[in-house]
């Protein structure tokens, strides 16, 4: 794994678990933590440490960068067909996590 491969995949990680720490329900919580699950499973034993030190607890950027970050995974070799997965993981995280559905905040 190159270099910027690995910054990449770190920053989708950190982003993904600092959705998962900051959700607003536990289902939302857990299904972010399926997504960070599958991006470890794609990657094997090659993933870097998580750094969610520092990071907003705003919900939408924390989700805007993590997706930005994914999709730069295919940038990187990751199969685009286990990157679009990984983005409805994280899409369907997003629903779950929405305690109150008529609210347009997030």
């Amino acid at each position: 794994m190159l270099l910027a491969h690995a910054v990449t995949l770190a920053e989708a990680r950190s982003y993904i678990a600092a959705l998962a720490d900051e959700a607003a329900t536990f289902d939302g919580s857990v299904e972010y933590e399926h997504a960070l699950l599958y991006l470890d499973l794609i990657h094997g034993d090659d993933v870097p440490a998580l750094d969610t030190h520092g990071l907003t607890d705003d919900r939408a950027i924390l989700h805007a960068v993590a997706v930005s970050a994914v999709k730069e995974l295919a940038d990187h070799g990751v199969d685009k067909l286990q990157v679009e997965l990984l983005l409805d993981m994280l899409d369907v995280a997003r629903d779950r996590d929405n305690p109150n559905p008529e609210a347009s905040g997030f």
